[in-house]
């Protein structure tokens, strides 16, 4: 099969290539790139000095192993420290997804990371960034062609290869479980859970004309259809678009969903409730204040939002706004988690007010430790599929960083409701 798989323009000059990597399928990962002169030497110093100074246990090539705690083990230190130097954080990862390191805990490893990431680097260096981080690529704005290509590299990869992780709800955000650890309760009646408390917090019910904005695999739109709503939701994945029509068909209730692919943008009608979960994050800053007026002119007047949004705090948020990070380099192109501070200037900026409020990034841990798991046990399956090794050590650190991010309380996830502001001096 094709896959559209990450490429980057960077080509880099550096060691002999790593075995068994694609090379035009992975250019920036087949070979270590050659550091600006002396970079990789500073980034020797100041990561020993760092990693050593953190509950780890690290080794450094042949070096006796020091430290307790989830592992370090850097098989080349050599391409591992020039990737940094060259890449910063990205070069992390992308030494990860080489085969230079490993951990015995990929995710404790990268949890105490998250929880000591402002403490990392000293002050002098910290305030170099600026000099060091890379810009977000100008391809990846979200404008309705950047948007499209941003949605296809990631939702479009393959239903199959998601259906291997997912639950039978296809739902790809976080789940509300009632105990912990989650294994004692199913991950669908959890994701079930989640949908129920935004259609809820939504008003929707019989007669209830819903539009969704993000539409996934089509879970939210099949309960909401169930209960009585007449649906609009709307993607720009045309294989969500393909495999959320027909479950949405094998439910008998293709007469009372709409599945279009279609811009947020471009919208048309007024809804008595609109519902968007986990969507905001591939918005992009440059396009929240165009996100939230959609939101705006959408619902009817009395008419309730419904949002589930992953959020950081709001200076991470300011320093990574620009930032082109790993995430955004494979995984989620355009993407930028808000703030949510950065929420409510935006609704307000669009006449709406936050009434509603609630956090539970300790489920969306839990929640990810299950796909991370069901994804490890699904290797073969996805080997099958005709993703090679580099992209399941992709992804494999995609859900093991993203899990880290809410066990470090790095991140947050967060359901909200908004209504139109009516107060005195707020946009008519």
């Amino acid at each position: 099969m094709t896959l559209s798989l990450p490429r980057s323009a960077g080509t880099g000059r550096g060691s002999e290539p790593v075995t068994d990597c694609d090379a035009q399928a992975w250019p920036d990962v087949t070979r270590p790139p050659a550091a600006p002169f002396g970079h990789a030497a500073v980034a020797r110093a100041l990561v020993r000095r760092a990693v050593t100074a953190l509950p780890l246990r690290c080794r450094f090539g042949a070096e006796p192993p020091c430290g307790s705690g989830p592992s370090l083990t850097v098989h080349d230190p050599d391409a591992f420290f020039r990737r940094i130097g060259a890449h910063g954080l990205i070069g992390f990862g992308e030494s990860y997804m080489a085969g230079e390191w490993d951990s015995d805990d990929l995710t404790g490893l990268l949890t105490v990371l998250a929880a000591h990431v402002d403490d990392l680097m000293p002050v002098p260096v910290r305030k170099l960034r600026g000099a060091w981080v890379q810009r977000r690529p100008e391809a990846q704005l979200n404008s309705r062609a950047g948007a499209r290509e941003n949605v296809h590299r990631h939702y479009d990869l393959s239903n199959e290869l998601f259906a291997l992780f997912l639950d039978e709800t296809m739902s790809y955000s976080s789940a509300v479980f009632t105990s912990f650890p989650a294994r004692r309760e199913s991950l669908p009646a959890a994701q079930h859970r989640k949908i129920d408390r935004l259609l809820d917090l939504a008003g929707v019910g019989p007669g209830t004309r819903l539009l969704e904005i993000g539409t996934g695999w089509g879970e939210l739109a099949l309960r909401a259809a169930a209960r009585g709503a007449r649906v609009t939701t709307v993607t720009l994945s045309a294989e969500q678009q393909r495999l959320a029509r027909r479950r949405i068909a094998a439910a008998g209730l293709a007469g009372r969903v709409d599945v279009e692919l279609r811009d947020y943008r471009d919208v048309e009608g007024r809804y008595d409730a609109v519902v968007s979960v986990e969507m905001i994050e591939a918005v992009g800053r440059d396009f929240w204040p165009t996100y939230f007026a959609a939101l705006h002119d959408a619902v009817a007047p009395g008419g309730r939002i419904a949002l589930q949004s992953i959020t950081m705090g709001h200076e991470r948020m300011l320093r990574t706004a620009r930032t082109h990070t790993w995430i955004s380099k494979y995984v989620f192109p355009g993407g930028l988690i808000p703030s949510r501070e950065a929420i409510e200037a935006h609704a307000a900026g669009a006449g709406l007010r936050i009434i509603s409020d609630q956090g539970y990034g300790d489920h969306y841990a839990q929640t990810l430790s299950l796909w991370r798991e069901r994804f490890a046990e699904q290797e073969r399956a996805v080997a099958a599929l005709g993703f090679d090794a580099t992209f399941r050590r992709m992804w494999e650190f995609y859900l093991s960083y993203s899990e880290a991010g809410f066990r470090a309380r790095y991140l947050d996830v967060r359901q909200l409701l908004l209504t139109e502001d009516t107060s005195p001096g707020a946009r008519p």
